[in-house]
């Protein structure tokens, strides 16, 4: 008999994700009427923002119809619009919960989400009974799908009616036993522009897991329109682009403009849109060069950017459109020091060489290591931290440009007085080629996402980590 008058809730069981929605029915003797899905509310309550693209409804004549067990690699909201079913939901994704088993009678006034992974099934308890399931991807014969046998003895469903007694597909009746279920592989991440500085780090931090695909800048073409329909994006739940053009210098010439802007705009304006359309989180590697540098005092997430120079322009286009991105992270970065030529390795070789290098000494910020953005892009997923701009740099005092190389000096055993500061303009003086405004002031302020639970490692730890 369907309850009425419930209020909307959800309810956690024992397979994580899985959940159990109570739903309002009105009705009176003419019969009743239902909200059988409403974005708006659901998500109010709880229920996960899963974007369904189509409806389907099994409709099933006898009692004791049974169906399943299922888990394809989409996410459902299973409800029944007339009748009544015994389900039985089985945990077939890889990871600790394996095997977990949770059951439950559905009728109009209950409805359930099965997250992907987790098997799906039931058994008719009335005549007549429409079965009715939202899904948020299309069939595809490339996807994943797992399967479990009905009468498995290891999960042990205690099905109402005996499977010897009701009517089953052939096909149902021979899914494997639990021990020989190939289990759904999580969600992937793609890492976009794997060969830089970020996405070696991000290789060593990750590794060769199958659920990590590193796409080198060379090989992957964000301009190319199949790149949209390059995958099947639902098997992705994340994206790490870090790509870019950052030859700041370069990008101030017609064809380093045009690089530019087709790297750090056109191509992160195609991620967005697959981020967009497949409810993939887009994390996006950003720079203090979308300031101009004018402000007393560190810059925050809220501050309006100024770039002063083409590369910077690019970046704050770029900011703009990943923010409108439902799930994203912007982090804004400065001084990147990782693998590969550097700022600190230059200064490291001058020492070594004996060569006293004249460093500027009138911009002022912080390096940011490689793990230090690895260390907060595996947090702030890992916390589910609200959308939006992260300043991410390495911590402590900030220095000059010239300050950092005098330490350098110092940490490999050389005299750091052999650093001579001059200004910015004075050591572009001589230059004839083009060159970029930089920001003097860098200093990013980093109490939000210490603000997440992250502090940052002291900078000059750091280097002398770096440098050893």
């Amino acid at each position: 008999m369907t309850e009425f008058g419930k209020a909307l809730s959800f309810t956690e069981t024992a397979i994580p994700g899985l959940l159990i929605a109570e739903l309002p029915v009105h009705g009176d003797s003419r019969g009743w009427f239902k909200e059988n899905w409403q974005r708006e509310k659901m998500i109010a309550a709880g229920l996960p923002d899963f974007g369904p693209v189509q409806n389907n409804i099994s409709f099933n004549d006898e009692v004791g119809t049974t169906r399943g067990i299922h888990a394809e690699p989409w996410d459902k909201w299973v409800s029944v619009a007339t009748g009544r079913i015994f389900g039985a939901w089985v945990d077939l994704r890889e990871g600790p919960t394996f095997g977990a088993v949770f059951t439950a009678e559905i009728d109009p006034s209950r409805a359930i989400f099965v997250p992907r992974g987790v098997g799906n099934s039931y058994q008719t308890l009335e005549s007549d009974t429409a079965y009715a399931y939202l899904v948020n991807d299309h069939w595809s014969a490339d996807a994943e799908y797992s399967f479990l046998n009905l009468a498995d003895e290891t999960v042990d469903i205690q099905w109402p009616i005996p499977l010897s007694e009701v009517e089953i597909s052939a096909k149902d009746l021979a899914h494997p036993r639990l021990a020989d279920v190939t289990p759904i592989a999580p969600k992937k991440t793609l890492i976009v522009g794997a060969n830089g500085q970020l996405g070696l780090a991000l290789r060593e931090s990750f590794g060769d897991s199958p659920r990590y695909d590193y796409a080198a800048r060379d090989s992957i073409d964000l301009a190319d329109p199949a790149f949209i329909s390059s995958r099947r994006w639902r098997d992705y739940d994340t994206i790490v682009n870090a790509a870019a053009y950052t030859a700041v210098d370069l990008a101030e010439t017609p064809d380093g403009r045009a690089e530019a802007w087709a790297s750090n705009v056109t191509g992160v304006a195609a991620l967005a849109r697959v981020a967009t359309e497949h409810g993939i989180t887009l994390v996006h590697i950003s720079s203090d060069y979308v300031f101009d540098g004018s402000k007393d005092g560190a810059y925050t997430e809220e501050d309006a950017v100024r770039p002063l120079g083409v590369y910077g322009q690019t970046k704050a286009a770029a900011d703009a459109i990943v923010s409108t991105v439902p799930r994203h992270y912007i982090l804004r970065t400065s001084w990147v020091i990782g693998e590969g030529k550097n700022f600190v390795r230059t200064m490291a070789s001058l020492a070594e060489r004996g060569i006293d290098p004249q460093v500027v000494d009138d911009q002022i910020g912080r390096l940011t290591f490689t793990e230090d953005i690895v260390a907060a892009i595996e947090h702030l997923l890992s916390v589910t931290a609200p959308s939006g701009i992260y300043n991410v740099t390495s911590g402590g005092t900030p220095l000059s440009w010239a300050e950092i190389a005098a330490q350098v000096f110092a940490i490999t055993g050389h005299d750091s007085s052999r650093v001579c500061g001059v200004s910015t303009q004075e050591y572009f003086a001589s230059s004839s080629a083009p060159v970029a405004p930089r920001p003097r002031n860098s200093v990013l302020d980093l109490s939000k996402l210490a603000s997440t639970g992250l502090s940052p490692s002291d900078m000059l730890s750091r280097l002398h980590a770096y440098l050893a």
